[in-house]
């Protein structure tokens, strides 16, 4: 207790505390002395793990973040310094985090062979949207579950999806011949967007959203951008990191009322499709009905133990198929349409594929997406320079040790920078430049298995691919048969990461219809 009073009286200023007082305020200080110890701790052993992998300077407090400036050229900085650091390097976001970016399909190999789950920073400001589902969800619990959600992306399962997916991109250009007649550039990751949005509630739930209609006007719709947003942001503003600061915000208000909105809106889906299957008895007749979605296999699905799926597991996993699945595909589409505009001899070249493909009809059949060889060329080469998903974050729960012998320890954060890895001169001859031909299949054998990576790889990797890779197919196919696309020179994309990849001020192109028989034969072919 003398310590106590000693401390107090050598403030510089006269405090008449209780007993309990300087108790709890030495306490306090106790406290944050501990936290800052640990803290300085973590920091030297940080600095220590790190010296094997030299990278950028960095300010003793900010780190790197102050050259993150938000301003369109942060990942133009990030392949910079893959060029300086090659492999891999650090990257400090204040003084006591680090993370390990990976950039080399070597060391991208490692990463991605492994099962370590998820980081704990970001991934975690998701949770209470979309629960413990398979995007966050970790160990033998993630395990059940991709065992259990793998039929609901069996090809049997997908190929309904074709139609579907070419009424949704159908819908969204009719909405765009306004546009086709003003010669006016225009937005599109908005509409692709709500489009993508649409394209998910119907294949997956079996759900008429009727979003492209309504937009943001519809409560869901509203809430799901809301979170979208929210997320974003609680990423970028460090004090909101905390979870204490956030939900006693306005944003954490905000936050937690879209969370119910969106809560609310599943599980009414799932109350109502549980009704649906119990008057039509077996899984059998339902697909004799109606195809069978992911929803039905949700609901369908049996553990270890022969036991149903809880209907907060369900939730999560719906909850995860929309967030997952919209806006990735989205940016992917998004990007693509932009890809397409920029090079007008590619863009001829896929559409005089596609119109022979079509024949007399108006849309791609499901044995029609494997015969669009260049199409699907250029997809992957926009999936090279826009990958979706920028970058990947794992947190190691042992040693990770790669292939030069270098190693980090348990409880690192290591990140695989797939759009600097996608850029790497290392890898790719002339990296900027678009170039389809990258794929044909002898270039491909010639790379390393990993040197492409936009759904990412090995036990991890996205479940979602092929439908993916099949709206796609599907929208750029309705898109190129009707319109011309052209990019606007005077507003190239300033690509950041949010959520998913996207355009800080928008990604603008121009169409205009086009005429029967308008397409053209160029010189340059299909190999």
């Amino acid at each position: 207790m003398d310590f106590i009073n000693m401390f107090i009286d050598s403030m510089p200023f006269s405090i008449d505390l209780s007993y309990m007082e300087r108790v709890v305020i030495l306490l306090c200080v106790g406290l944050c002395t501990f936290k800052i110890t640990s803290l300085l701790i973590k920091r030297s052993n940080l600095v220590r793990h790190l010296k094997a992998f030299p990278g950028p300077p960095a300010h003793w407090f900010f780190g790197h973040a102050l050259e993150m400036k938000r301003d369109g050229t942060e990942f133009d900085k990030s392949v910079a310094w893959g060029v300086r650091f090659p492999f891999a390097f650090p990257v400090w976001f204040g003084p006591f985090l680090s993370i390990l970016n990976l950039h080399h399909p070597d060391y991208i190999k490692t990463l991605l062979s492994s099962t370590e789950p998820k980081d704990d920073i970001a991934y975690r400001f998701i949770k209470p949207w979309i629960g413990d589902g398979l995007l966050v969800s970790s160990g033998q619990k993630w395990f059940n579950h991709r065992r259990l959600l793998t039929p609901g992306f069996h090809y049997k399962i997908l190929k309904p999806y074709v139609k579907t997916m070419a009424d949704c991109s159908r819908l969204m250009l009719d909405k765009w011949e306004g546009y086709s007649q003003t010669n006016e550039f225009f937005e599109v990751f908005g509409p692709v967007s709500l489009m993508s949005l649409d394209n998910i509630m119907r294949c997956a739930f079996s759900n008429n959203s009727n979003c492209q209609n309504e937009g943001e006007t519809n409560t869901y719709i509203k809430a799901v951008y809301e979170l979208s947003d929210l997320v974003n942001m609680r990423i970028r503003v460090f004090p909101y990191h905390s979870d204490l600061i956030f939900y006693l915000s306005p944003h954490g208000f905000r936050f937690r009322r879209a969370c119910r909105v969106t809560h609310r809106h599943t599980e009414e889906v799932i109350r109502k499709r549980k009704e649906a299957l119990m008057e039509e008895a077996k899984p059998e007749q339902t697909q004799a009905k109606r195809n069978l979605d992911f929803l039905d296999i949700l609901l369908c699905a049996r553990d270890e133990d022969d036991n149903a799926l809880s209907d907060e597991v369900i939730r999560a996993e719906v909850d995860t198929f929309m967030f997952e699945g919209h806006d990735t595909t989205a940016s992917s589409i998004s990007f693509l349409m932009y890809s397409l505009a920029s090079h007008p001899q590619h863009q001829e070249i896929c559409r005089e594929e596609i119109l022979q493909v079509l024949g007399d009809k108006e849309t791609l059949d499901w044995d029609d997406l494997s015969k669009i060889p260049y199409t699907t060329m250029c997809i992957k080469e926009s999936l090279r320079l826009y990958p979706a998903v920028p970058g990947i974050s794992r947190k190691l729960t042992k040693t990770m040790t790669f292939i030069d012998g270098r190693s980090m320890p348990e409880g690192s954060y290591i990140g695989a920078a797939l759009y600097s890895h996608h850029r790497n001169s290392m890898i790719w001859e002339n990296p900027k430049v678009f170039d389809p031909l990258r794929f044909l299949p002898e270039n491909v054998s010639k790379r390393h298995p990993h040197a492409f990576l936009p759904f990412s790889a090995g036990p991890r990797n996205c479940i979602g691919q092929n439908f993916a890779m099949n709206e796609m197919k599907v929208v750029i196919a309705q898109t190129l048969r009707r319109y011309q696309l052209m990019a606007d020179p005077a507003r190239p994309p300033k690509v950041a990461a949010r959520l998913v990849l996207c355009a800080l001020n928008g990604i603008y192109i121009k169409i205009k219809p086009l005429q029967p028989g308008a397409t053209t034969s160029l010189s340059m072919k299909m190999p």
